[in-house]
């Protein structure tokens, strides 16, 4: 992990995210800050909480992992595991692994967050129906 006081701060942010912990989102990113992943693009902090309040409705037990971090200027990198559990299926955790690049604002809070994972290996291939489908479609298309 790099010792950049900005990413070591966003790191406890993301791995002690709660719901509770959402009300603070705007100490960790600036109030136009965009925030874009492969289902959502918004702008503004209330777009963001938003985001992050349907993650906890949509899963049991979220949380982020951050594996590693670093940055240079006014630019870093994150990879993190997100575990969860499907709602009702709370016997059974899930990871998506994923990364995110961070823009800071010149107060250093967060101006721009992109997450990047891969939605078909991380989520579709999990899920009862469609992952029966997106595991055909991936033998078919490999060589």
């Amino acid at each position: 992990m790099t010792d950049d006081p900005r990413i070591t701060r966003l790191k406890g942010f993301f791995e002690s995210l709660t719901p509770a912990t959402l009300a603070r989102l705007d100490q960790y990113y600036a109030p136009d800050a965009r925030f874009k992943d492969p289902f959502n693009e918004v702008t503004g902090v209330p777009a963001i909480r938003a985001i992050f309040d349907g993650m906890y409705r949509q899963v049991d037990r979220p949380r982020f992992v951050v594996t590693r971090g670093f940055g240079q200027g006014d630019e870093a990198f994150l990879a993190w595991d997100f575990v969860f559990c499907f709602k009702g299926d709370a016997n059974r955790e899930q990871t998506i692994r994923g990364a995110t690049h961070i823009q800071f604002s010149l107060d250093g809070r967060v101006a721009l967050h992109r997450d990047y994972w891969d939605a078909a290996e991380e989520l579709y291939e999990k899920l009862p129906v469609v992952g029966s489908l997106m595991r055909w479609l991936k033998r078919r298309a490999r060589h």
